[in-house]
């Protein structure tokens, strides 16, 4: 997808461009890729000038381009640092069927991530490990069999799975544990349509889907109309405070799940209609 707006288009014809990031390997994730030591020595010398060409490639094409839309305004600055282009923000459709407020609780956090380096999935297992509490952690990835290897009992991995399934899960657990940074975020959303509080690294787009309580803010014990916690810094000790800080408060379900439930289909579907037919006038 971080090619599509390189497309030619007939020269009647309007370039609207969905941009979900500039590419995070060559611009402000180029570290977490292929900084020191993530890399063999000879990927060290050809992957800086392809990533040097990738950026000039990318940079030229975003020319083509009549309309940038970003799917969070964390992407809007984005697509303003690295192509100097304005974009309208819609957030992407989030599918609530078949989602309802759960007040089951069955005793874990869960984590539902693609296991990728940047996704931070390491530090809540290590946080984990040290709480005692149970994770039950759904995905797969190419760090599966570290992170396998660093967990102990309390933590369990169950794979990928069908949505379906995956809705089980979201039911039944008592909060989402999000580590990592996105660009906008779908996992922290589905879970808060089953009323269920995310526990966050606040930077990115879920400073936009979370209407999240700041770690060393002072919230009494009634969490009120906020949906979760930030912590501020990607620590395994952050991560167990805010676990501690969840403990302490009361979240109210029905609130969550209502918060959620702005990101339907259906708001997507009128407001990019919406900014289309304003782009053909």
């Amino acid at each position: 997808h971080c090619v599509a707006k390189g497309d030619i288009p007939d020269s009647e014809a309007g370039h609207i461009c969905y941009c979900h990031t500039p590419m995070r390997y060559v611009w402000d994730m180029y570290d977490s890729y292929f900084g020191k030591g993530k890399l063999k020595w000879t990927a060290n010398w050809i992957i800086p000038p392809v990533a040097s060409y990738l950026r000039m490639w990318d940079t030229a094409t975003s020319h083509r381009v009549d309309w940038f839309v970003a799917n969070s305004d964390h992407v809007r600055k984005r697509i303003n640092r690295y192509y100097g282009r304005e974009a309208d923000v819609i957030y992407p459709p989030v599918n609530t069927a078949g989602t309802f407020l759960s007040e089951k609780d069955d005793g874990y956090f869960l984590i539902v991530s693609a296991f990728a380096p940047y996704k931070r999935v390491d530090l809540a297992i290590q946080a984990f490990n040290e709480l005692g509490e149970r994770l039950v952690v759904v995905g797969t990835g190419q760090d599966e069999k570290r992170l396998k290897k660093i967990a102990r009992t309390n933590i369990e991995f169950v794979g990928w799975m069908d949505s379906d399934k995956l809705q089980g899960y979201y039911a039944g657990c008592c909060a989402l544990i999000f580590p990592g940074e996105e660009d906008f975020g779908i996992v922290p959303v589905e879970a808060q349509c089953f009323g269920k509080p995310v526990l966050a690294y606040g930077v990115g787009g879920v400073l936009e889907t979370v209407n999240g309580i700041h770690l060393d803010e002072d919230s009494g014990n009634n969490a009120g109309a906020h949906t979760g916690i930030f912590f501020r810094t990607q620590e395994i000790e952050q991560i167990k405070d805010t676990v501690k800080k969840y403990r302490s408060l009361e979240f109210d379900g029905e609130m969550i799940r209502k918060h959620a439930l702005r990101f339907d289909i259906k708001h997507f579907k009128k407001k990019y209609k919406d900014m289309v037919m304003r782009s053909v006038r």
